[in-house]
């Protein structure tokens, strides 16, 4: 079959999201494996327009995956792609699997699908490769077809939705199995580097995923899949590692783990393999946050000799009883210090994530947070405002006790400084000038200023750090 793989344009600012899709190249590979044809178009940095891929694709399968801020676009190239070819849609991605009956009810969506995507992405392949055995001309989709399939939500004869069974995850050892994601699909020349604010690159940089799930349920997360950690074997990561080296030509490498260092044995296997197999001259960073309670000088120096230049850390808070009772993080603010001192000492940078505005806070807890991380002093601290996507708990005690702000989904963008709830003695302003206020008094302090200067990436990424600056001192009047 003809298969085409959509990634919207996200409304995130660029320099956010400069890495390549590694769902799509995972959903790209299996498909391949089976023997599909497939393309693959990323919205965020293509040139072509979807319409005209469309038009000479003639994809009998369109794929298409979204998050909260990409869902309306998403529905928008679901119509498109049915204006223009008798194509089955299939969405999926975080905002699908917590609101499926949502997404299901759109215009030319005729299969959501819910949480880890791949095992029933080949389940629905295999079913509509054996509707166009026996109807080769079009691709006609029943609900009887639909119900074997675990883990999938769509209308039944009358026009209700109907969900399946949650699929279970998929197991470690198919993991293992799985192969390396299509990165021969996507123009990789069109994507930067994978850290922007700190990192000029020269030559590609390039995901991995080492592990799956998270044992941990923070009140802000919308992770999708389950509890359950499965972690691949280092002689596993190994084999991608190389291959994004040697054949992929990665010079940077980027960790997209949730939750890397939940088994510190495994990370200390990984090091001594990358070591070993002489890839800790290719540097390498953790994208996402690493947790701060596990992060000891030992693993942060054998990831440091393994060539890892970097570790952010989920800090969101730094007041005690919000981390406990609001944030539900497992963390202690003594953790994090003790993981930021290890880092210093290993010679490793640090980047600090924190959240401001979180449902319960006061002006006093946000002073806490910017405190902190001024205490903290990592290379990069990244202020987002508290954003309630569905799927959290966040959302959940958002709409019992305050009220959304945003009009749409396509407000829930939470690098904008825009208040996207309120909540009873928390009003949208108090969070938006406390959030421009962390800025300035993290970025404005004098030993900030001189350590920007004196990068060499402050004046290679000059119109960035220009934008930053502007929006530290004027958006924070």
């Amino acid at each position: 079959m003809r298969i085409l793989l959509v990634n919207p344009k996200s409304r995130l600012p660029i320099d956010t999201r400069t890495s390549p899709p590694l769902g799509l190249a995972y959903l790209a590979a299996v498909a391949e494996q089976r023997g599909h044809v497939v393309r693959v178009h990323d919205g965020d940095v293509e040139h072509t327009p979807l319409e005209e891929i469309v038009s000479h694709f003639s994809p009998q399968v369109v794929g298409i995956t979204a998050n909260t801020t990409q869902i309306m676009a998403a529905w928008r190239d679901a119509e498109l792609v049915k204006a223009l070819c008798d194509a089955t849609v299939v969405l999926g991605g975080p905002h699908p699997t917590t609101l499926p009956e949502e997404s299901i009810a759109k215009p030319g969506v005729d299969v959501v699908v819910r949480s880890e995507g791949e095992a029933t992405w080949l389940e629905l392949l295999s079913t509509f490769k054996q509707i166009l055995a026996q109807e080769p001309a079009h691709l006609s989709l029943t609900a009887a077809d639909l119900q074997p399939i675990a883990g999938i939500t769509y209308l039944d004869e009358s026009g209700n939705p109907v969900s399946n069974p949650d699929r279970p995850p998929i197991p470690v050892e198919e993991l293992e199995k799985m192969p390396f994601p299509a990165w021969h699909l996507f123009n990789l020349d069109l994507y930067t580097n994978l850290q922007p604010t700190v990192d000029h690159v020269e030559g590609r940089s390039l995901p991995i995923l080492t592990s799956r799930g998270c044992p941990y349920r923070c009140s802000y997360c919308s992770q999708i899949g389950p509890r359950r950690w499965r972690a691949r074997s280092a002689e596993s990561i190994l084999a991608e590692w190389q291959w994004l080296v040697q054949e992929q030509g990665a010079a940077e490498i980027g960790v997209l783990d949730d939750s890397f260092n939940i088994d510190r044995q495994r990370v200390l296997d990984i090091c001594d393999q990358l070591v070993n197999a002489g890839l800790n001259t290719v540097p390498w960073i953790m994208i996402n946050g690493i947790r701060a309670n596990i992060a000891d000088e030992q693993v942060l120096g054998a990831m440091k000799n393994a060539g890892c230049i970097r570790a952010a850390f989920g800090v969101e808070s730094g007041n005690q009883d919000v981390l406990n009772t609001v944030v539900d993080k497992h963390l202690t603010l003594d953790q994090v210090r003790a993981a930021f001192q290890a880092a210093r000492a290993v010679g490793m940078e640090t980047i600090g994530f924190f959240i401001i505005g979180l449902p319960g806070e006061t002006e006093a807890t946000m002073d806490d947070t910017i405190r902190f991380a001024c205490e903290l002093d990592p290379v990069v601290a990244n202020f987002s405002i508290a954003t309630p996507f569905p799927g959290t708990e966040m959302y959940n005690t958002v709409k019992a006790q305050g009220r959304i702000l945003a009009e749409n989904w396509d407000d829930f963008v939470f690098f904008e400084g825009k208040a996207r709830f309120e909540m009873p003695g928390l009003p949208a302003e108090l969070v938006e000038r406390k959030w421009k206020e962390a800025y300035r008094r993290f970025y404005l302090r004098p030993k900030r200023i001189a350590r920007t200067l004196g990068r060499k990436q402050t004046w290679l990424r000059l119109p960035r750090t220009a934008r930053m600056a502007w929006r530290t001192v004027v958006g924070s009047a």
